[in-house]
């Protein structure tokens, strides 16, 4: 797996995938991949934090190993685990075949038997390739697991008290992922490159629909985009992101919608809200006029460009 070569090149490979990225971004994922340092991603949910990581594993041909953190998740689940019921088979054929007492168990905790979780499997890739591994939504683990983390990310390495220390042989592209449901700890975030990656502006969100929609109209992609601008500046309890943007393009494409009007917006707002108070509150709001505006929007850029 090569590297990238420049920050133009990161732009470049990436945009060729899809994803749209501005020269801050770019910069951080240059110097991770340059400087073997994880990269630290907050924003809203929906805006790109994962889908970076899953575009960066196409673009380097590189495995994704991906590790979905939740309350509770602990080192085992995370990291290594042994395969007791394996373990207490190879006891009793060892018993069968009538091996002594005392060598009975002997080596049950050696590789044979252990079972490698998400980040034990992305230090073990064999080289030259190195994987890309995702730490989805860290915000969601507890604290004693981001101490956990500290050890792997500062040296690429973890012990395993039965078989001592193991070492990535080429560390892996980390991305950590937070929707900041809480705040992570400093010491977690000083191993890292931090990025913020907030809502696109219409221009950027016109060509991530253009470019993750293929077959859709550019009229349609800037009504889209100029409905969605207008209604992230509504009071509502979660906030689009630009996922949702994605689904709803291609829910109205797959529909044969060639122009947006009120009564398919109203009948496909569950593509953009997930929330019932937020569906309620669009109820209150003139949605004929923001879809009037966003077709009027739309028609002028075109007019424009």
């Amino acid at each position: 797996m090569a590297n990238f070569t420049s920050i133009e090149e990161v732009t470049e490979r990436l945009s060729d995938c899809g994803y749209l990225l501005d020269r801050s971004l770019a910069t951080t994922v240059y110097l991770s991949t340059l400087l073997d340092k994880p990269m630290f991603l907050e924003g809203e949910p929906g805006v790109g934090k994962t889908e970076l990581a899953k575009v960066l594993a196409q673009v380097l041909e590189a495995p994704l190993v991906r590790l979905q953190c939740y309350e509770g998740l602990d080192a085992n689940t995370a990291l290594y685990e042994w395969n007791y019921p394996r373990q207490m088979l190879h006891i009793r054929l060892e018993e069968a075949r009538g091996v002594e007492r005392e060598h009975i168990g002997e080596g049950l905790f050696s590789e044979e038997f252990l079972l490698e979780r998400p980040l034990l499997q992305a230090l073990r890739v064999a080289p030259p390739q190195r994987a890309v591994l995702l730490i989805d939504e860290v915000d969601r683990s507890d604290e004693e697991f981001e101490a956990f983390l500290l050890e792997v990310l500062s040296d690429f390495q973890i012990t395993i008290p039965e078989l001592g220390t193991l070492k990535a042989s080429q560390p892996p592209v980390v991305v950590l992922t937070s929707n900041r449901t809480r705040e992570i700890h400093d010491a977690l975030k000083r191993r890292c490159l931090y990025h913020w990656i907030d809502y696109p502006d219409i221009n950027k969100e016109i060509g991530i629909v253009l470019a993750r929609v293929p077959g859709i109209d550019k009229a349609l992609a800037m009504q889209v985009c100029h409905f969605m601008q207008w209604l992230r500046e509504q009071e509502l309890y979660k906030h689009p992101g630009v996922a949702e943007t994605v689904d709803w393009a291609r829910a109205l494409l797959a529909l044969g919608i060639a122009e947006l009007d009120r009564e398919t917006t109203e009948a496909t707002l569950g593509c953009l809200l997930k929330y019932k108070g937020d569906l309620e509150s669009l109820q209150e709001m003139d949605l004929p006029t923001a879809v009037r505006q966003a077709r009027d929007s739309s028609n002028a850029r075109a007019l424009a460009g």
